[in-house]
C-alpha cells in the first residue's frame, strides 16, 4: 500500500487525474440529484488542496500533471467567445447597458480596494496586488507585475475571486431578484472573470455571452484605471 501511494504521488499524471476526476465526480453527483448540490470548481479545488496539505504530496509533484490543465486555460477562455458570437446582435443593441454595467462593476471593485487600503493600512505593493483581482489571469498577472505588486499573490486572489463568484453568483442574483439574462451575465463577468463566466454559460447562452464580453471590457477598464489608483496610493 505504501509503495502504491508513493507511486501515485510521484506519477506525472496524478495531479491531472485528481483535478479532472474530482471535477467530474461533482458534476455526476449534481446530475443524479437533478440540481447543483456541489459546485464542481470549488469541490475539486478543496479536494486537491487537502491532498497536497494532508496527503504528504509536494505541490511540484501535483503540478507535474496539473500543468496540462494550465496549458488548456487559454484555449478554454477563447472558447467562451462562441456564445458571444451567437448573441452578437443582441449585445450590439444593448451597448449602453453593457457599457454602464461594466463601468459600474469596475467602479465597485476599485472602491472596494480603496476601502481595504484605508481600513487595513495597506502598503502600496499590497494595494496594487489587489487591483487586478476581478479580471482574467492573462491580464491581471502582467498588470500586477508592471505596477509593482506581487504577481503570485495576485494570481491567488484572482483564483479565489473567480471561485467565490462562481459559487455565490446564482443565489445572490436570486436574492436581489435580478432576472434579466443580460444583467445576470454582466454582473458575473465583471466580478468573477472566466471562472464565473463558465457558471454563467450554464445559466444560459445570453448570460454566457454577456459575461464573456464583460471579461474583455472589464479587463480594458481595469488596465486604464489601475495605474491611476496605484499612483495615488504611492
Amino acid at each position: 500500500m505504501r509503495n502504491m501511494n508513493e507511486f501515485l504521488l510521484s506519477s506525472t499524471w496524478f495531479g491531472f487525474l485528481l483535478s479532472v476526476g474530482t471535477f467530474f465526480l461533482a458534476r455526476t453527483v449534481n446530475r443524479r440529484c437533478g440540481k447543483e448540490r456541489i459546485n464542481p470548481l470549488l469541490f475539486s479545488t478543496v479536494v486537491c488542496g487537502l491532498e497536497i496539505l494532508l496527503g504528504g504530496m509536494e505541490y511540484e509533484v501535483y503540478y507535474q500533471g496539473a500543468q496540462y490543465l494550465d496549458v488548456l486555460l487559454t484555449p478554454a477562455t477563447i472558447c467562451l467567445a462562441i456564445p458571444l458570437y451567437r448573441q452578437f446582435e443582441l449585445l450590439k443593441k444593448n451597448i449602453p447597458a453593457v457599457a454602464a454595467g461594466c463601468v459600474a462593476g469596475v467602479a465597485a471593485h476599485m472602491a472596494g480596494c480603496l476601502l481595504m487600503l484605508f481600513l487595513f493600512s495597506l502598503e502600496s505593493p499590497e494595494f496594487i496586488t489587489l487591483l487586478p483581482k476581478s479580471i482574467t489571469t492573462a491580464i491581471g498577472k502582467g498588470l500586477s507585475e508592471e505596477l509593482g505588486g506581487y504577481p503570485s499573490i495576485t494570481m491567488a486572489t484572482i483564483m479565489l475571486t473567480g471561485i467565490f463568484g462562481a459559487v455565490v453568483a446564482p443565489p445572490i442574483l436570486r436574492l436581489f431578484r435580478v432576472t434579466d439574462p443580460l444583467a445576470q451575465g454582466l454582473a458575473i463577468g465583471t466580478s468573477a472573470h472566466a471562472a464565473g463566466t463558465s457558471r454563467a454559460v450554464e445559466l444560459g447562452e445570453v448570460q454566457g455571452a454577456a459575461s464573456s464580453l464583460a471579461i474583455v471590457v472589464t479587463g480594458l477598464l481595469t488596465v486604464v484605471a489601475a495605474p491611476i489608483l496605484a499612483a495615488l496610493a504611492g
